[in-house]
């Protein structure tokens, strides 16, 4: 099979496509043929070992000193499942599929990738195309764990989204958006109309900030932005997707601040109940993941560049095979 391979540290040219032996699985394992993938900041930031204040060295930890260990990266998949291990009943072969892989295995950057048919592998809906699926859970589950589980966003409370049209940002404006809130986008002037048509009420360009209101909850995604503290109500929750690890230890140690406002910086929770809430909230017409740049296996440089750019819209994907 064609993979994209990463055996050391360092800029998007370290990433090359190569040839490797068709993966096999296992007992209780599933051989899925790739048909597309995400390709996230998070993928960039193993790649480069790079990472907000603090929290480099713990990539080296994670995922190996010198190179990464599993020489594949990429998590998000949506493929058809090709090959079933010993004791696997729960998938068969033909059936389209989407999810992520397994813990540090990584792996989605490739033609093929083999997962644990009791992880967090699901039926694809039909409303959803390959692309689509692969873009799906990280934004979303992102979005939604900040959002619902860490900052309890409440029906009529007023939400300031940081950074509303990327990844996460474009999740977090159509979840805030169906939990009954007051949306306001903060984006560059050439996203405002776009995060008016992902559900925003309000889409305020970067640099005049948003104005004297207060929010109840804001999500800063790109951090740290001054604008993500000083706009915080009394009582009100912040959200610190890119936090540092300064931020996150006081977060843990110390979440309360003046005036009752919270700090919120914990680890996203990837399990099945917050897949099948996503996946319910996307039934409903409420959700549907924002497309980026799709990349062919082969550019996988320009996506690794374009993932760490800071300026891309939506979800980047890279398509195995050929496409228009």
């Amino acid at each position: 099979m064609k993979a994209a391979v990463c055996r050391r540290y360092g800029p998007p040219s370290v990433v090359t496509v190569q040839e490797l032996p068709d993966p096999v699985p296992g007992p209780g394992e599933v051989l899925i043929e790739v048909e597309a993938a995400g390709l996230t900041s998070g993928d960039a930031r193993i790649r480069a070992a790079r990472a907000p204040a603090g929290m480099g060295p713990m990539i080296r930890l994670a995922f190996g000193l010198w190179g990464p260990r599993r020489e594949v990266l990429g998590r998000e998949y949506a493929g058809r499942v090709v090959g079933l291990g010993a004791g696997v009943d729960r998938f068969q072969v033909g059936d389209a599929v989407f999810g992520i892989t397994d813990g540090m295995r990584l792996g989605a950057h490739a033609e093929q990738v083999v997962v644990k048919s009791d992880g967090l592998i699901l039926p694809r809906p039909k409303s959803l195309s390959d692309a689509e699926a692969a873009a799906f859970f990280f934004g979303g589950l992102t979005a939604a764990d900040f959002l619902w589980d860490q900052c309890s966003l409440k029906p009529g409370e007023r939400l300031l989204v940081v950074g509303a049209t990327g990844a996460v940002g474009s999740a977090a404006v159509q979840i805030g958006r169906a939990a009954g809130a007051h949306v306001t986008a903060l984006a560059s002037a050439a996203n405002l109309k776009l995060a008016l048509q992902l559900g925003a009420h309000e889409a305020k360009e970067y640099r005049l900030g948003p104005g004297s209101d207060l929010f109840d909850v804001v999500l800063d995604v790109p951090g740290p932005l001054p604008v993500a503290t000083e706009r915080l109500a009394p009582g009100g929750r912040l959200g610190l997707v890119t936090a540092n690890l300064i931020q996150m230890v006081g977060a843990t140690l110390n979440p309360k601040r003046s005036s009752g406002r919270r700090v919120c910086a914990g680890v996203i929770k990837e399990n099945r109940r917050a897949m099948d809430r996503l996946i319910g909230l996307h039934a409903s017409g409420k959700y549907r993941p924002l497309l980026g740049e799709i990349f062919r296996l082969s550019d996988i440089q320009d996506a690794h560049a374009a993932a760490e750019s800071g300026h891309k819209r939506g979800n980047l994907v890279l398509k195995m095979d050929p496409f228009a």
